[in-house]
């Protein structure tokens, strides 16, 4: 669905969140409407501002004058709340634009949402917008926006969660609903809550800039389903997090996009590797969970304070608890997903031997024992958060017979004030342990029912620093969707895909077609003997699995066998597809070297992305692939390198030869270049790269062309 124009910055956002005044188009006495909802939620959520119920069928609705339309209202409205059937609305954005109304929340559903009746029927009401283009518009389809500053409760979600630091935006009406129940459960602020719906104005890339000048704002949390704007979202996140923090959650991971690749990289590179690929460049936070999400969320608010923005916070995580069982989980939990337990210095360990029985861990995690009273558990914390090798600690309380877990809270409450360290809670149980948590959230310290859930929060928010720093170092990503390709033919040969790379100085072995045996003979001569017969297919990828390959041809009878041999094999197995004769090139000897497959795909969203992995016959099977966007340096291009598992093997494991891994870097960054320049290409692999000692040389090469008309 396309979006309207982009509007220029001077188009504020402001009057979405921060209204004057408010109308309510649908406005009802009857409990059971949405205009009902949206109009109590406004009252009730204290907004201070100007409320305009517009019904036609009333005068009045709690003692509220009401309209019969927005041109009836004789005073100027910042933002309009759209609740009435979809076959009104175009009327009533037309009317909101003639008004100079400054933003409109559409909250009705039935359009792009429900097929290709409501798809045609949102394209109307994308042609009426375009029309005002300073009417800035959110939705449709979509629960509404919340400010709590400005205690705005535009929305008909039940409740208005307390101020607080953290904006969520969610593709997701029932998830946004969701998110706000628990956070009223949890005590935990929000300063705004956005239900975006369709997108046909307001998209994820606008609000990302709008909440990075937010002085509300100190971090976001997106539920992603799709991004049609990639360009604006890029910009806009890199933006957002080199000086704020996103967690974002993409729905639709398992898509069945990669069924239909043609390649190996198309194959490997599907939309979800494609989307983490993305967040990881341009610094977004990933979360697999919705459990994670709300973890996630409720660190960032509890924790996140502006000086951890400028300073940063590191990974070392002490744990004091009264149970070594879960202590212990969560250190497995901490080392598991690469952060460290921190070691204790010798100082604390004394301070810890005279405040704690003589049976204590001595070490991190911290055991305080179980009979430990809610004085050596707030002792234990205190001089623990008082090293300097600790960043932050985990407490922990399990509900044994002689535990008070409601003055363990207060105490450990008590010690969290006196330090500037992060300060995670896990009291684990259940009816027993409901009030200390009710003291812990009402105090500002983050809870978890589980301990490993709470160091998965903590370590999302360690994350941050890191990908501040490394997307600040990082080029700017070249966004270049298919743009509308003239047509092509879709096939490229093998001999011309190695003539391309060439090009782009891409080390290849030198490979020609052959019509007939004679012609595979002259060619063989011509490179010297012993050489390889494949067949020249472009539709048929894993030729070997056919018999398309045979290697290893010494003389001129092997090469004549070979040729009809490939030939036969193909008809045989694939007698549908195009056969354009065989290829021969010389026969590179492998030993010692090792097999990569390096390969590009278009993604039709945020354009060209880069691939390196294991390869040969078994890429797809072991999937060890790493993926990257374009432009890329040499630095980020072995950065991809070492992230395989078999780095190990290139880097020279158990006494090996180190292997070129640098001509490897080289090709990658050559093949963004190509990638960029030619936009025509839809999937490209180069499998296998072989890598030696000496050299890296692509030994086979496909090209697929998007095809259009």
């Amino acid at each position: 669905m396309t979006q309207l124009t982009q509007k220029t910055k001077s188009t504020s956002l402001t009057k979405l969140f921060h209204p004057r005044s408010v109308a309510i188009v649908g406005a009802s006495t009857k409990s059971h409407k949405v205009g009902n909802t949206v109009l109590r939620n406004l009252v009730n959520s204290g907004f201070q501002g100007q409320l305009y119920p517009v019904n036609p069928k009333y005068n009045e609705i709690d003692d509220l004058p009401c309209f019969a339309s927005i041109e009836a209202i004789d005073q100027e409205i910042d933002l309009a709340i759209v609740c009435t059937p979809a076959n009104t609305v175009n009327s009533i954005v037309s009317q909101c634009g003639q008004s100079n109304v400054g933003g409109v929340v559409i909250l009705t559903a039935g359009f792009q949402e429900t097929g290709q009746d409501g798809c045609t029927r949102q394209q109307e009401l994308l042609r009426v917008a375009t029309e005002y283009p300073d009417l800035r518009i959110i939705g449709p389809n979509c629960v509404g926006v919340i400010n709590t500053a400005s205690k705005l409760n535009a929305s008909f979600a039940r409740g208005m969660p307390s101020e607080g630091r953290i904006s969520f935006v969610s593709q997701s009406g029932a998830l946004c609903t969701s998110v706000l129940d628990w956070a009223l459960k949890e005590d935990i602020g929000f300063a705004n809550f956005v239900s975006i719906g369709n997108m046909l104005d307001v998209g994820w890339g606008e609000l990302i800039d709008y909440f990075a000048d937010d002085p509300q704002t100190d971090a976001i949390v997106l539920y992603i389903e799709s991004v049609n704007d990639a360009e604006r979202f890029v910009e806009a996140t890199k933006r957002f997090t080199t000086r704020k923090p996103i967690i974002a959650y993409k729905a639709g991971r398992f898509g069945l996009s990669a069924a239909a690749a043609a390649s190996h990289t198309g194959a490997l590179a599907g939309e979800d590797a494609v989307y983490d690929t993305v967040f990881r460049r341009i610094g977004i936070d990933r979360v697999f969970s919705i459990e994670e999400m709300f973890d996630s969320a409720e660190m960032f608010a509890r924790v996140l304070k502006p000086n951890d923005i400028s300073r940063g916070i590191q990974n070392r995580l002490a744990i004091v608890s009264n149970a070594g069982g879960p202590a212990v989980m969560a250190t497995d939990t901490l080392i598991e997903l690469g952060g460290n337990a921190a070691e204790l210095s010798d100082e604390t360990l004394s301070r810890l031997d005279s405040a704690l029985p003589a049976n204590w861990s001595r070490q991190n995690p911290v055991d305080v024992i179980g009979d430990a009273p809610p004085e050596r558990l707030a002792a234990a914390t205190d001089i623990v958060l008082s090293d300097d090798g600790v960043d932050a600690v985990l407490v922990i309380v399990s509900p044994q017979a002689m535990t008070e877990p409601a003055s363990c809270a207060e105490a450990v409450l008590e010690i969290a004030k006196r330090h500037n360290k992060p300060v995670l809670t896990s009291w684990m149980g259940g009816v027993s342990m409901v009030d200390a948590i009710e003291k812990l959230n009402t105090g500002g310290l983050p809870t978890f029912p589980a301990p490993e859930r709470a160091v998965r929060s903590f370590l999302h928010l360690v994350e941050y620093r890191q990908t501040r720093e490394r997307v600040r170092a990082l080029p700017d990503i070249d966004v270049s969707a298919d743009q509308g390709i003239a047509e092509v033919s879709g096939l490229v040969t093998e001999v011309d895909a190695k003539l391309l790379l060439a090009d782009y100085e891409i080390e290849v072995v030198p490979t020609e077609l052959a019509n007939s045996e004679e012609q595979a003979v002259e060619i063989a001569r011509k490179f010297g003997f012993p050489v390889v017969a494949k067949i020249a297919s472009p539709e048929i990828t894993h030729k070997s699995d056919i018999g398309g390959v045979v290697l290893n041809l010494e003389n001129e009878q092997a090469v004549i066998e070979a040729y009809r041999s490939v030939i036969l094999a193909a008809h045989q197995h694939r007698p549908q597809e195009i056969i354009m004769g065989v290829s021969i090139q010389p026969m590179i000897d492998v030993t010692g070297g090792y097999e990569l497959i390096a390969g590009l795909k278009r993604d039709p969203v945020f354009g060209p992305v880069l691939m390196i992995g294991a390869g040969g016959i078994n890429a797809e099977i072991i999937k060890d692939v790493v993926f990257e966007l374009p432009p890329l340096d040499q630095n980020l291009a072995t950065a991809m390198i070492q992230s395989l598992k078999t780095w190990p093997i290139l880097d020279g494991f158990r006494g090996q030869p180190k292997l070129n891994t640098q001509a490897v870097a080289e090709t990658l960054v050559k093949l963004a270049k190509l990638s960029t320049s030619h936009p025509e290409i839809k999937e490209l692999d180069i499998n296998p790269l072989l890598v030696t000692p000496e050299k890296a040389i692509a030994l086979d090469a496909r090209i697929v062309l998007n095809r259009h008309g």
